[in-house]
């Protein structure tokens, strides 16, 4: 009898000028980024957090902490890899992903099938078994006014 598992996943980072700008893995053509010890890849970060979650492991802070100098400026794509590394070791496997980005800039939509084939080459998941969703704040808080990225996600897995 298979063993099903849900995780939720959150992250959100500030706008900073002169850092490049990841997301799901792809990197946009801005002149701001987001502000963090990794890539800062909010996006990939809550992926990792619901899988993380999902298998009952602790938190990506606390798998990859930002005082570890082996984590600077690290590709979340390669964060994800050791992830599902782990939760595989568990005897689990990845079923899908769904996630959404809260943003007001860049624009996401056009860029979402170049981020779906990044995180299905970095989970082992086949593109079609990846949701990602971009929405705004409206102009409400901080990610509204354009000072901030969030992203939600959440993962199935089965053992």
């Amino acid at each position: 009898m298979a063993t099903i598992r849900i995780g939720h996943g959150y992250d959100i980072h500030r706008l900073v000028a002169g850092r490049p700008l990841v997301l799901g893995g792809v990197k946009f053509d801005t002149d701001y980024g987001l502000d963090g010890h990794s890539d800062a890849d909010c996006l990939t970060h809550a992926i990792c957090d619901a899988i993380l979650g999902a298998a009952g492991l602790p938190d990506i802070g606390h798998q990859f902490p930002n005082t570890d100098p082996a984590f600077k400026n690290i590709d979340s794509q390669k964060l994800l890899q050791r992830v599902v590394g782990e939760v595989r070791k568990l005897g689990f496997d990845l079923v899908n992903l769904d996630a959404t980005v809260v943003a007001e800039k860049p624009k996401i939509a056009p860029r979402l099938a170049e981020m779906k084939a990044a995180l299905a080459r970095s989970s082992g998941l086949m593109a079609d078994e990846i949701g990602v969703k971009a929405t705004t704040n409206e102009g409400s808080d901080d990610i509204g006014r354009g000072l901030a990225i969030a992203a939600h996600a959440v993962c199935l897995l089965r053992r």
